[in-house]
């Protein structure tokens, strides 16, 4: 049997963070993961089977593109992913429509995009080219994408990383997990534990130390491990929160180059999908768009679950700060009675559970992802340098590459142990 010569100590047990401890382990690598919470997954949060019917995504939730990574770990653990389908409606403040995609300056906007050469934030490429009154619609449904589908600033968001998006009209395949994100997680968990991975939960990294060829990791409480590297896994506002070696601090001091977004997400399940009753044309609703307070809703179609998610991301969700989970709740349905012409209490009358995470207030995210500026790819080669014992990985190296979060956090975990494996 190989005898394990080196020691990898993995600070964070989300997709990134158990995928690189996977790939480690089962190259011969002695591995520990260090996880904060009381749980594994980070920002993959399953919510409770008897609560909503089914276990619904608090976190991440969709499947978006290709994502090899992701298919393929799907495929080994035998869950079965399933392609969204139905329509999009949208509420202009007066009347529920079916959402018209058909946009009349799209080829302009794609013959501006395909040459394009230098990159410039979004913003500045909507006032350069489409500053016209004409353009407003589109330039309402771009900033409505940016902010809310990345969670983006457009002041700051790279126009280039978002390009294939517009590119493609905004069409990519989305899907769902059979068990969610969290069966995936369950999977990985699993194997990396047959693999020999010791992963402790309740454990809060406060600083690492460099000493020679050796590290430590020391955990609030006292706690110290001692490895031969460290890989932090964890979001980039906490990142900034630990003491690290003086190589450490010199490449995170780049990371101000790649941008960090919020969302707020709120879940509802009623009795019965009242919506449907109110507007039979909406049996195949899967997204609904509006301008209110929350204003992204999708059902769980085509799964005859009594859900409406609400969703509101991006730099706007700084008005909400002062809300709890009882007050992001009444926002949505508030946000709900005034799109379906209702009162409060009556769509409130068949709630049957409901759930609110405002991803900014969670301790251990600070927010919910990552998103691309013009100067982020620079940035990510910085802090993916396998130089000194420190190593950064996670989907903020990936942001940018036309996936979606966890698709990034599963590459980059990936990527981050085969630097190890090599070198």
């Amino acid at each position: 049997m190989r005898e394990v010569t080196e020691h990898i100590v993995i600070v964070g047990a989300g997709a990134a963070g158990l995928m690189a401890a996977r790939e480690l382990a089962r190259a011969g690598r002695k591995v520990t993961v260090l996880e904060a919470r009381e749980r594994c997954g980070g920002r993959i949060h399953p919510l409770p089977d008897a609560e909503f019917g089914y276990r619904a995504e608090g976190g991440a939730e969709f499947v978006h593109g290709e994502a090899p990574v992701t298919r393929g770990l799907l495929r080994e653990a035998g869950l079965p992913l399933h392609e969204i389908a139905g329509e999009r409606w949208s509420f202009d403040g007066t009347a529920l429509s079916r959402e018209v995609r058909d946009d009349p300056h799209e080829a302009e906007l794609q013959a501006v995009l395909r040459n394009l050469k230098e990159d410039l934030p979004v913003a500045e490429l909507l006032r350069r080219h489409f500053a016209g009154e004409n353009y407003a619609p589109m330039r309402r449904s771009i900033l409505r994408m940016v902010e809310g589908y990345d969670a983006a600033d457009p002041e700051r968001a790279s126009t280039l990383a978002l390009r294939e998006e517009w590119m493609d009209g905004g069409h990519a395949a989305q899907a769902r997990i059979d068990g969610g994100y969290g069966a995936l997680i369950d999977f990985l968990v699993a194997d990396c534990r047959g693999f020999g991975v010791t992963i402790h939960l309740d454990c809060v990294v406060s600083a690492i130390e460099e000493n020679g060829d050796r590290a430590a990791v020391r955990c609030v409480g006292g706690d110290v491990h001692g490895c031969d590297r460290v890989i932090l896994t964890v979001p980039l506002p906490l990142l900034r929160e630990m003491a690290l070696p003086a190589s450490a601090r010199e490449k995170l001091a780049a990371a101000g180059d790649i941008g960090f977004g919020n969302v707020i997400k709120i879940l509802l399940r009623f009795a019965r999908p009242w919506w449907q009753e109110r507007h039979q044309d909406l049996a195949g609703m899967t997204f609904l768009l509006s301008d209110r307070t929350i204003p992204v809703w999708w059902t769980q179609y085509p799964s005859g679950q009594a859900v409406l998610t609400g969703w509101f991301g991006g730099p706007h969700t700084a008005e909400l700060d002062s809300l709890d989970p009882k007050a992001l709740i009444d926002a949505g349905l508030d946000s709900l009675a005034a799109i379906f012409k209702l009162s409060r209490e009556d769509v409130a009358r068949d709630l049957v559970a409901a759930a609110a995470t405002n991803w900014a207030h969670d301790p251990f995210a600070r927010g919910a992802y990552s998103w691309a500026t013009p100067r982020t790819r620079a940035a990510q080669e910085i802090l993916a340098r396998a130089d000194g014992r420190v190593l950064f990985s996670g989907e903020a190296l990936y942001r940018g590459r036309d996936m979606g979060t966890v698709e990034a956090a599963l590459a980059s975990g990936v990527e981050t142990a085969g630097l190890i494996r090599r070198g």
